[in-house]
C-alpha cells in the first residue's frame, strides 16, 4: 500500500495565493501624475484659445458645473477600487432628483438626508445582489439603470417637476469666501472625507486587496463581500447626493436630468488613472479627472469642435485611458 504524499505549499508557487506587491510600479507612478498633467495642459490650451476663459468668473463656473460630475465619480471610484463597475449612477441620480422634488413639499430641509439615504440604500440593495447571487457587477448596475430609468419616468409623469421650496437648498448656491461655489466645497469635502476614512481605517487595504484578487483576500481573511457592499452604498449615497446639487441648481427634478454624466464620470475615472481592473487608484485622482472632464465639455465651444462630437471624444478618452491603466498581470486572456 502506498503511502500518500503530502505536498508542501512552499515547494509549489502555484499553490500559493497570489501577493499583492507593495510598492507601485514605475507606470503607476507616471500615471499617478497624468491627471495633473493633462489639467495642466488643457487650462493652457484653453487660455491660449481664449485669453478671456482663465478669470475668476470663467473658472469659479467650471468648478461649480463640475461638482456634480465629482461627487458621482468619486462614489463609483470605490466599486472599480474593488474590481466592479457601477453604471446605475447616472439613473439613481435622476431618479433622485425626482424624489427630491417630490419629497420636498412635505419634508423640507429633510429632504437632502432622505434623498441621500435612500439611494445610498438603493446602492446597498444593488451591492447585496451582486454578493449574494454572484451577478457580476456589470449585469446587476445595467439592469438597475434600466429599472431606475423607468420608475423615475413613471412616478414623474415622464415630465420635470418643479422644486417649489428653493430655501432648502439655497446654501449650494453660495460661494466660500465669495470664490468657491459651495457646492464644489462639498464635493471636496466628501473626497476629503471618504478619503480619510480609508486612510485611518483597513478599508483602504482592504478595497486595494480585493481589486488586485478577490480570491487572495478572501484566503487573508478579508470580509470582501462586506466591503463590496460598502462600495455599492457609498456609491449610491453619492448619486443621491449629486441629485440634491442639480436639483438645486435647475430648480427642478427629471427623470432624465442626469443621464447624461455617465460617461464622463466613468472618464473621469479612467482618465483619473484608477485602473478599471481595480486595485490601483483613488478619490482624489479621479477628482483631478472630473476637472479635466469638465473642462473639455466648457472647452469644447471654445475652440470651436460641434458638440456633437464631445461623446466620440468621451468614447476616444475612456478606451486611451483604459489602455494605458490595465493591469494586464490580471487578465491572461482578453474577451
Amino acid at each position: 500500500m502506498s503511502t500518500p504524499v503530502i505536498a508542501d505549499p512552499a515547494s509549489n508557487p502555484a499553490a500559493e495565493p497570489a501577493v499583492v506587491k507593495g510598492g507601485p510600479t514605475l507606470g503607476q507612478r507616471v500615471t499617478s501624475f497624468m491627471p495633473v498633467i493633462a489639467l495642466v495642459a488643457l487650462l493652457t490650451a484653453l487660455t491660449i484659445a481664449d485669453p478671456d476663459f482663465l478669470t475668476q468668473r470663467s473658472l469659479t463656473a467650471a468648478v461649480r458645473t463640475s461638482a456634480p460630475l465629482v461627487v458621482l465619480a468619486a462614489g463609483a471610484t470605490l466599486v472599480v477600487l474593488c474590481g466592479g463597475i457601477d453604471l446605475s449612477i447616472a439613473a439613481l441620480c435622476s431618479l433622485s432628483t425626482v424624489l427630491f422634488a417630490m419629497w420636498l413639499p412635505d419634508m423640507g430641509g429633510l429632504t437632502i438626508l432622505a434623498v441621500i439615504a435612500a439611494a445610498g440604500a438603493i446602492g446597498a440593495v444593488q451591492g447585496l445582489a451582486h454578493v449574494l447571487l454572484r451577478i457580476p457587477s456589470f449585469v446587476v448596475t445595467l439592469g438597475g439603470l434600466s429599472i431606475f430609468s423607468a420608475i423615475a419616468l413613471v412616478i414623474s409623469d415622464a415630465g420635470p417637476i418643479r422644486v417649489v421650496d428653493r430655501d432648502s437648498t439655497k446654501w449650494l448656491n453660495l460661494y466660500v469666501a465669495g470664490y468657491v461655489p459651495m457646492s464644489f466645497f462639498v464635493a471636496l469635502l466628501v473626497v476629503a472625507v471618504v478619503s480619510l476614512i480609508l486612510k485611518l481605517t483597513p478599508l483602504e487595504s482592504f478595497v486595494k486587496a480585493i481589486g488586485y484578487s478577490e480570491s487572495a483576500a478572501r484566503l487573508a481573511g478579508t470580509p470582501v463581500d462586506k466591503v463590496k457592499v460598502a462600495a455599492f452604498t457609498v456609491s449610491g449615497a453619492c448619486a443621491g447626493l449629486a441629485a440634491v446639487m442639480l436639483a438645486s441648481r435647475n430648480f427642478s427634478g427629471s427623470p432624465t436630468m442626469a443621464d447624461n454624466l455617465l460617461l464622463p464620470a466613468v472618464a473621469a475615472i479612467v482618465v483619473g488613472g484608477t485602473a478599471i481592473t481595480g486595485g490601483h487608484g483613488s478619490l482624489w485622482r479621479s477628482l483631478a479627472g472630473a476637472l479635466v472632464v469638465t473642462l473639455l465639455r466648457v472647452g469644447l465651444p471654445i475652440v470651436g469642435v460641434p458638440s456633437a462630437w464631445e461623446q466620440i471624444l468621451y468614447g476616444a478618452i475612456i478606451v486611451a485611458a483604459v489602455a494605458l491603466t490595465l493591469d494586464r498581470s490580471k487578465v491572461a486572456i482578453i474577451k
